[in-house]
């Protein structure tokens, strides 16, 4: 239901995140050779060889910690110009690096805070409705902790650094996770 909800909100916000996305040469690559994230196209057993600290080696750790699969996002079926489902496509299979860049674990409050990063960054519908109403279901310690230290950290992180869309991020997994964050101008969130 939520990514129905996000394609059938996200019109002109993809329209946005595709002009962003033209506008720089990595995404206008992207756009032109739409490259898909899968188990397989990651080479998932190759980024387990990797050394610790590596983006790759923490990417797929992330996935065995959280028993996930890049393979598990749901189609994008509600977005008529095929362009557009690409860029929401990208936008869903890229969330996982999200995790991994941040640092934001998989927890009602960290999906949260990683939503208020992600409406910074791409201005989607969704990512606004759950920002506001995902706190809902917080106690009021862990509200508390989203608005004094998640929220600040997500909309400067958010806003300073660059458009993640704009990432070639299959390009990027060998090189040290530090580096990436350097790079990308993201800090990792705090550890509270």
């Amino acid at each position: 239901m939520v990514a129905a909800l996000g394609e059938a909100t996200g019109g002109i916000f993809l329209e946005r995140i595709r002009d962003q996305m033209l506008q720089d040469p990595e995404g206008r690559r992207i756009l032109r050779e739409r490259p898909v994230i899968t188990s397989e196209t990651m080479q998932l057993d190759h980024l387990r060889t990797l050394p610790d600290g590596t983006f790759g080696r923490e990417y797929v750790r992330f996935l065995d910690d959280q028993q996930v699969s890049p393979d598990t996002r749901e189609p994008v079926h509600f977005v008529d110009s095929e362009e557009l489902a690409y860029v929401m496509r990208r936008y869903r299979e890229t969330h996982d690096f999200y995790h991994t860049l941040t640092d934001l674990p998989v927890t009602v409050d960290g999906e949260i805070a990683l939503k208020w990063f992600e409406m910074v960054q791409t201005g989607l519908p969704m990512t606004m409705l759950s920002s506001f109403f995902g706190p809902l279901r917080l106690s009021s310690e862990e509200r508390s902790r989203l608005f004094e230290v998640y929220v600040p950290w997500a909309l400067e992180n958010g806003s300073n650094s660059k458009s993640l869309m704009n990432v070639r991020w299959e390009e990027w997994m060998e090189k040290p996770v530090e580096e990436v964050r350097r790079e990308l101008g993201v800090k990792p969130a705090p550890q509270v």
